[in-house]
């Protein structure tokens, strides 16, 4: 990663090499999140990235990839499980503010830094769930409500799957952001999938400008509905995932 650009310059040209043109005031809100991160950090430990230039290719540039490879329908509604510090959800509502937004993290204080961050920007549609995936999943109002979904989690395929199908509609897509390893996670996630009503679509390579690594985003489809038995109960998708 080149470290003679400024944080600013990173991603003005980032964003441009992703074909996503941020005007001013998008380009000022992503850096200024970027800001409330670093000045949270300490007492929350949001991240454990702090080189400011760093942060606009791994946390933003990163996160908003997804916008240069699929196509998000304008007004709809989008879930990030295991939102931590906000990412990928809060770049993406940034630039693409028309999106109805669900935080859903477990951490109480990586909650209340969820919810400063909608008041310090102002972001209307935008609410925090301050719960565990499968508790929020097993509340039928969550159910088959959302046109899609997104993590970054650091968790298994199979397990987020899990997490992720009962609270999309049938029709719904699930993007998944991934390193290196992939395959072997997809593979793992096929007996998940059937028995969730979801399928693969494509796992596409991205490339996430100044950043030597791979990224993969997994693009899954919501095509049958999910039992009512998942997710099951809290702590169980993440000791014994479904294979």
């Amino acid at each position: 990663m080149t470290t003679e650009k400024s944080p600013r310059g990173l991603l003005m040209e980032g964003s441009a090499a992703l074909g996503l043109v941020l005007d001013a005031g998008k380009t000022e809100a992503l850096l200024a999140y970027l800001g409330e991160i670093a000045a949270w950090n300490e007492r929350f430990n949001l991240t454990s990235i702090t080189d400011a230039r760093e942060m606009v290719v791994k946390h933003l540039l990163d996160s908003i990839a997804l916008l240069s490879r699929f196509e998000l329908a304008p007004g709809s509604s989008l879930v990030d499980i295991g939102a931590g510090a906000g990412l990928p959800g809060i770049p993406l509502k940034l630039v693409r503010p028309d999106l109805k937004l669900t935080l859903l993290e477990s951490s109480a204080k990586k909650s209340s830094f969820l919810t400063h961050i909608i008041e310090h920007f102002g972001l209307e549609n935008a609410i925090v769930a301050n719960e565990r995936a499968e508790d929020f999943g097993k509340n039928l109002n969550n159910r088959n409500i959302f046109s899609y979904a997104v993590s970054r989690a650091v968790a298994d395929l199979a397990v987020l799957v899990e997490y992720a199908l009962p609270l999309l509609r049938v029709g719904g897509r699930f993007f998944c952001y991934k390193a290196k390893g992939v395959r072997d996670e997809v593979e793992g996630a096929k007996q998940a999938l059937n028995l969730l009503g979801g399928c693969i679509d494509e796992v596409a390579e991205v490339v996430v400008p100044f950043l030597n690594a791979e990224r993969y985003l997994v693009a899954m489809t919501k095509v049958a509905p999910s039992g009512e038995t998942y997710p099951r109960r809290a702590g169980v998708p993440a000791k014994r995932p479904i294979r």
